[in-house]
């Protein structure tokens, strides 16, 4: 009972110290789904671990109905952990989750095999998965790794590394974040718009050369349509 406690405290410290709307831990206790997913899932994995047959998870589709936040009840879950908004989130089965760890709305801890066994992933303590990101299968994410709002995560991410884009590439290599609350800008690298940048600059030299050879450089263009040939083509609708 005491460590019941004791998880739901930090549980509920967790949105008061990092998130600037809440207005309190009772502004949490009465608003924030979030919290009431934890605090339940906290109840329901000790009934699944009991052996209790069906109830935990008519119990979690109840959760899930009235958050919006689906957590299978053989999830474990460290303390501290805070769910921000909530809608859509789902955990899965095998997931674990360290302490401090911060989900916003729409993320998916889920799996990628339909075997039995370890098949979700394994968060470590103090990550950051923003919204609408997917981490799937028996991966790890390192401690104190960030991972991009709509990132899809499909290999082992390492600690204090941020990672985004779909599949995610690391933007942010073994360095430790420091937040910063007065800050209302993200920076947020694009690992893609580098790639395409290096392109781009890799094809003005060579273009460069070929002018110094006196070669052509203008870009060939596609041949020109006759609009003549849909003259007899009539609307469908």
């Amino acid at each position: 009972m005491i460590g019941f406690l004791t998880d739901v405290l930090a549980d509920l410290r967790a949105p008061v110290e990092h998130d600037p709307a809440a207005d309190g831990p009772l502004d949490v206790i009465l608003s924030y789904p979030g919290f009431h997913a934890i605090v339940a899932h906290r109840i329901i994995h000790r009934l699944y671990g009991m052996g209790v047959p069906l109830l935990p998870r008519f119990l979690s589709s109840l959760v899930r109905s009235a958050t919006g936040i689906e957590i299978h009840p053989a999830a474990r879950i460290g303390k501290g952990l805070f769910i921000d908004h909530g809608m859509g989130v789902v955990i899965g089965e095998t997931v674990e989750i360290g302490n401090g760890v911060t989900l916003y709305q729409g993320v998916t801890l889920g799996g990628t095999s339909l075997g039995h066994g370890k098949r979700h992933p394994t968060v470590g303590n103090g990550v950051v998965v923003g919204a609408n990101a997917s981490v799937l299968g028996a991966i790890t994410v390192g401690e104190g790794a960030h991972v991009g709002a709509g990132s899809v995560v499909v290999r082992d991410v390492a600690p204090y590394t941020t990672v985004v884009g779909i599949p995610a590439r690391v933007v942010n290599e073994g360095a430790k974040t420091v937040a910063l609350p007065s800050t209302t800008l993200v920076e947020m690298p694009d690992p893609t718009g580098a790639i395409i940048q290096q392109l781009a600059e890799r094809v003005e030299l060579l273009e460069n050369k070929l002018a110094e050879l006196g070669a052509p450089t203008q870009p060939v263009r596609p041949p020109a349509i006759n609009s003549a040939i849909f003259d007899d083509v009539s609307p469908s609708i």
